[in-house]
C-alpha cells in the first residue's frame, strides 16, 4: 500500500474503503451483504488500507454502526472519516451530530469529520465554528468538506482558521472536473482530494455494456449506464483493457491507478466482496508509464456521454422499459 505524502497523525492510504453500500438497500446487494461487510472491512485492514469513509446519511446511521463493529479493536489504528448531512448545520447542531456519529462508530475521536454538502443558505462560518469547537475538545481531529468548489473550500478554511484537510468529490476518468482546479490547489497547499465514485459506479470496470446493463437503483439512475453511453464508452473501455493487459491487471485497477498518479489524491471505492477490495488495494502499486497515462487521458477526453437534461427522458424510458 502507498500513502499520501502529507503530515497527518495517521497515514492516509492511497486506497481507502467507501461504505455507502453498508446498510443501504438501494445498491441491490441483498440482505446477506451486511454479514459480508465485516469480512470486507477485516480484509481491508489486513491489506494496509487505513482510510474508512462513511456518513450519517448512509443507511441512516447503519453504515456507521456496521463499520464500527467490523473494525472492533482496530478502530484506533485507522482513519475513521464520516460526514454530517448539512440540514441546518449551525454550530450546536454540528456538535450534536458529531457526538451521535462517534457513538454509532463506537469511538470517542473522529479522525476526519466532513461536511457532506455545501448548504446554500447557511454560511460556512457558523458550521466551522462548530467544527472548531469539536477540534478544541478533541472529538474531531481533521476537518474536511465534500462536494465543494475550490472557492468555497478556501472560504471554509478561512472560517475554520485551520486547515480543511480534504475535499471529497466525484472524480473518475469520466468525471475529470477536479483536475482543473482542485488537484492543483491540493498539491500547492498540501491538501487532499478524496475521490468518490472513482470507477463511476462500475462503468469503468468493463463489466457492463448495452446488452448487459447493471441492476440496482443507484446505477439505474446513473446516466452513464444508458445503452447509448455504454456504446459510446466502448473505446475508453478498450483502452483500459489494453493498458490492463500490459500490467496483468483489470480495467478497474487501471482506472484507479490513473487517479492515484497524483500524489494528493486518495480514492475510496466501495467493494461488493473481499475479492474486490483485494483488487482495489493492489491498484495502489501500479505505476503507469507516461505514454499509458497519456493514452488513457486522451480516451477519457474523447468520451462524450449524454448527461444532464438531455439524459432525463432516456433515463425515464430505461426505468419504465418504454
Amino acid at each position: 500500500m502507498r500513502f499520501v505524502p502529507l503530515d497527518t497523525p495517521k497515514p492516509l492510504s492511497k486506497i481507502g474503503l467507501g461504505t455507502w453500500q453498508f446498510g443501504s438497500r438501494e445498491w441491490g446487494y441483498g440482505p446477506e451483504y451486511e454479514r459480508r461487510a465485516a469480512d470486507i472491512v477485516r480484509r481491508a485492514v489486513d491489506l494496509g488500507i487505513t482510510v474508512f469513509d462513511t456518513a450519517e446519511l448512509y443507511g441512516f446511521g447503519r453504515s456507521e454502526r456496521i463499520l464500527g463493529e467490523a473494525l472492533g479493536d482496530d478502530r484506533p489504528k485507522v482513519v475513521l472519516a464520516t460526514k454530517i448531512f448539512p440540514i441546518l448545520p449551525v454550530a450546536p447542531v454540528v456538535q450534536q451530530r458529531a457526538v451521535a456519529s462517534a457513538a454509532r462508530l463506537g469511538v470517542t475521536h473522529l479522525d476526519l469529520y466532513q461536511v457532506h454538502q455545501a448548504n446554500p443558505l447557511v454560511a460556512d462560518h457558523t458550521t466551522m465554528r462548530g467544527m472548531r469547537a469539536l477540534q478544541d475538545v478533541g472529538l474531531v481531529g481533521e476537518v474536511g468538506v465534500s462536494n465543494y468548489g475550490l472557492r468555497r473550500w478556501q472560504v471554509a478554511e478561512a472560517a475554520l482558521g485551520r486547515r480543511v484537510l480534504s475535499n471529497q468529490v466525484r472524480y473518475s476518468m469520466v468525471d475529470r472536473g477536479p483536475e482543473h482546479d482542485l488537484l492543483p490547489y491540493a498539491r500547492q497547499a498540501g491538501r487532499v482530494v478524496i475521490a468518490y465514485s472513482p470507477l463511476a459506479q462500475g462503468f469503468l470496470s468493463g463489466r457492463y455494456d448495452a446488452k448487459n446493463p447493471p441492476s440496482g437503483a443507484v446505477r439505474r439512475a446513473n446516466p452513464y449506464f444508458l445503452p447509448e453511453n455504454l456504446e459510446r464508452g466502448a473505446t475508453l473501455i478498450d483502452t483500459l483493457r489494453q493498458v490492463a493487459d500490459a500490467h496483468d491487471a483489470t480495467p478497474s485497477q487501471i482506472a484507479l491507478a490513473y487517479l492515484l498518479r497524483h500524489p494528493n489524491v486518495l480514492a475510496i471505492p466501495g467493494a461488493s466482496g473481499v475479492e474486490q477490495v483485494e483488487r482495489n488495494a493492489a491498484a495502489a502499486d501500479i505505476d503507469l508509464a507516461d505514454d499509458e497515462h497519456a493514452a488513457l487521458a486522451r480516451a477519457a477526453r474523447e468520451f462524450r456521454p449524454v448527461t444532464g437534461l438531455a439524459a432525463a427522458p432516456r433515463l425515464l424510458r430505461a426505468r419504465t422499459g418504454r
